[in-house]
């Protein structure tokens, strides 16, 4: 199976960039997208061969979820099983027959971490609903999950210790979730892999230099890492600050 996660920043804008070339091109099974910023209401678009769920902020023009899957799950979920995370439209849930597979874009904790205690109380709460999905069958989580782990996840580490995205309470909880059970699958890979991006600030020709981050992911659990067949970053790839991301899986 060939999955996608991009966080778009905003579908209608990037359906001006060539989404629909670039949707095409990739030809995956399921792709998931973040950031939509849009109610259902804004936007009239379907896909051939696809099957398409949307979650969207109760807030117009903020955060927002979608996944186009070739194959028809099971069960579908919105959010996560806790009411006070239910209205950024943060999450969706896929089940089908092998595996779950979860779209999320996580809070981003603000400048000057203003949103980091809410941030925290999210953490737990969906590494929980992720444990809970892990006890049924095999999980994957995509999307932009706002947080660069380690030092090699983004360029200037140093200047951007404590800085939203790369606080040292953000990257427990990191490592929190996947020391409680998941893979990092583009890590499991390429462990020493340098210079390896997915989102880049429009300041200062950060993306023309590669002066990035790396913050979208594929993490999975533990017992199917050996089935992972690849995880490539589409840094090539425009129309958004963030680049597709593709795991190859044999599923």
């Amino acid at each position: 199976m060939k999955l996608v996660t991009w966080n778009v920043n905003g579908f209608r804008a990037v359906l001006k960039r060539g989404f629909n070339e670039i949707f095409d091109e990739i030809d995956a099974d399921i792709f998931c997208i973040q950031e939509t910023k849009m109610q259902l209401d804004q936007v009239d678009k379907t896909f051939d061969g696809r099957y398409s769920y949307w979650n969207s902020a109760d807030k117009k023009g903020y955060s927002g979820t979608a996944i186009f899957t070739k194959v028809k799950p099971i069960k579908v979920m919105y959010d996560i099983d806790d009411s006070l995370h239910a209205s950024e439209g943060r999450t969706i849930t896929l089940e089908f027959d092998k595996f779950f597979l979860v779209n999320c874009y996580a809070p981003n904790s603000k400048r000057g971490l203003l949103r980091l205690s809410y941030r925290m109380e999210w953490e737990d709460a969906f590494r929980n609903y992720l444990l809970a999905l892990d006890k049924q069958k095999p999980v994957i989580i995509c999307g932009d999950l706002n947080v660069a782990h380690n030092e090699i996840d983004l360029k200037n580490y140093k200047t951007n210790h404590l800085n939203a995205g790369f606080s040292d309470e953000e990257r427990q909880k990191m490592t929190e979730l996947l020391d409680a059970g998941f893979v990092d699958s583009f890590r499991y890979l390429y462990p020493e892999k340098h210079d390896a991006y997915t989102w880049w600030t429009y300041l200062s020709n950060a993306r023309e230099n590669n002066i990035g981050w790396r913050i979208d992911y594929f993490i999975l659990s533990q017992r199917i890492k050996d089935r992972i067949v690849d995880c490539v970053l589409y840094n090539k790839i425009m129309g958004s600050d963030h680049c597709p991301v593709v795991l190859e899986i044999n599923l």
